[in-house]
């Protein structure tokens, strides 16, 4: 009966479980500090800087340290010679090669695979270029899968633990439900992405988590920025889609269930009135700069981009058009969100000289606080397919969360 009291020798062991619960705990948190502290600093840092920045003692960090290094987490660098009378700084750096996430990509014309580790480093990856237009989900997940297995084969040869998958895709996914609602550049609608993956082999035993392709891409940008800054923006990514993601204070806001940033569906003008109706992407996404400007879908980026460097009329004007719709509507979104950067990603990025005069004259002229505080357009650093980055990054800071993944601790009782 609840009511009846346990007998002393048994309230004994269950306050020393309690009291163990707690001390593990506490290990953990300290773990997960220091191993934050190395993984985050812009520069390898010494046990005696984690120490300082955390407020742990010396003799806490070193065995913190020890637990971490012994995990394969961190790796001690070359000594420096200490600029006082003392024993030479031993700075840490996150391991390299030793564990790795998966990032992969559904997008309307690539699939692609990226292994990153604990370090940021790209290990191994595969893309393949192709129209995903109109596709059937498992025939493409099937492709996306293999893959994965020659990536994850690559990783294994080479002694890399992984620790979890994540798959970027270009439309509505629940993140309380799970399923991809909407991707209607693929043609997709309520796509049970996950068991279609676990169904393989090769990710049954790692199911991925599933995130928007500019969120995913936008967490990659926040990575670099977190030391330069800015550490709030709103990042945009341009595919055959528009996407875009909030960043504040270097965490993505997802909204309630996951589906912020769907800037590329935003109204523009009167539906109905020929001439002023559509959708974002009805103006800027890349099919339509395409074929407002006389060009194949199938015409490369590069020499798109060519073509507006060489003065060709028709592409410099539908990349105004472009660059006039986009400004709107980011214009409707600072207004309402308040920061004051935009980093143009994805094909926005290799645009950027010929977009960001006629995106910066909108947001100029409609943004209210403007006169105030005027809002910086940057292009975005994280390199090509960010998503798959960022999607491997989000692994992996699951992964450093939950120390009882990799401490070591011994079951209770032993």
């Amino acid at each position: 009966m609840d009511d009846v009291a346990p007998r002393p020798e048994a309230a004994g062991r269950t306050r020393r479980r309690g009291l163990a619960v707690r001390a593990q705990g506490m290990r953990h948190h300290n773990l997960r500090l220091a191993l934050r502290h190395v993984l985050d600093a812009p520069e390898p840092v010494s046990r005696a800087d984690i120490a300082q920045a955390t407020g742990l003692t010396r003799a806490t960090v070193s065995a913190l340290v020890d637990r971490l290094l012994a995990a394969g987490l961190v790796v001690e660098m070359a000594p420096v010679a200490a600029q006082r009378a003392g024993r030479p700084a031993v700075p840490l750096a996150p391991a390299r090669g030793t564990v790795a996430a998966l990032g992969m990509e559904v997008n309307v014309d690539y699939l692609g695979v990226r292994g990153v580790d604990l370090a940021g480093r790209v290990v191994s990856e595969r893309v393949e270029l192709g129209d995903f237009r109109g596709s059937q989900p498992a025939r493409v997940l099937d492709r996306l899968a293999d893959l994965a297995d020659s990536v994850l084969a690559l990783l294994s040869a080479d002694g890399v633990a992984l620790v979890g998958t994540a798959l970027a895709l270009p439309g509505l996914v629940d993140r309380v439900t799970g399923p991809l609602r909407l991707a209607p550049n693929l043609g997709w609608r309520d796509v049970d992405v996950v068991s279609l993956l676990s169904a393989h082999p090769v990710l049954a035993g790692l199911p991925p988590r599933l995130a928007n392709e500019a969120k995913l891409a936008a967490r990659a940008e926040a990575q670099v920025r977190r030391h330069r800054g800015p550490t709030s923006f709103l990042y945009v990514s341009g595919e055959v889609g528009v996407g875009m993601a909030i960043v504040l204070d270097g965490e993505i806001y997802p909204g309630r269930h996951g589906w912020s940033g769907e800037i590329g569906h935003t109204a523009l003008g009167t539906a109905g009135e020929p001439g002023t109706g559509g959708t974002l992407e009805a103006y800027a996404g890349q099919d339509a700069i395409l074929e407002r400007a006389g060009l194949a879908r199938q015409t490369p980026l590069a020499e798109l981009v060519a073509r507006a460097d060489a003065g060709e009329v028709a592409v410099r004007e539908a990349l105004g058009v472009a660059g006039r719709a986009l400004g709107t509507a980011l214009a409707n979104v600072v207004n309402v969100v308040d920061v004051d950067h935009v980093v143009l990603g994805g094909t926005y990025a290799a645009l950027a000289p010929h977009l960001r005069p006629h995106v910066a004259a909108q947001l100029e002229a409609r943004v209210i606080s403007a006169p105030w505080s005027s809002v910086e357009i940057e292009t975005a650093s994280a390199g090509q397919y960010p998503a798959m980055t960022g999607g491997a990054l989000a692994v992996l800071r699951a992964y450093v969360d939950e120390p009882a993944a990799w401490a070591g601790d011994e079951p209770e009782g032993a």
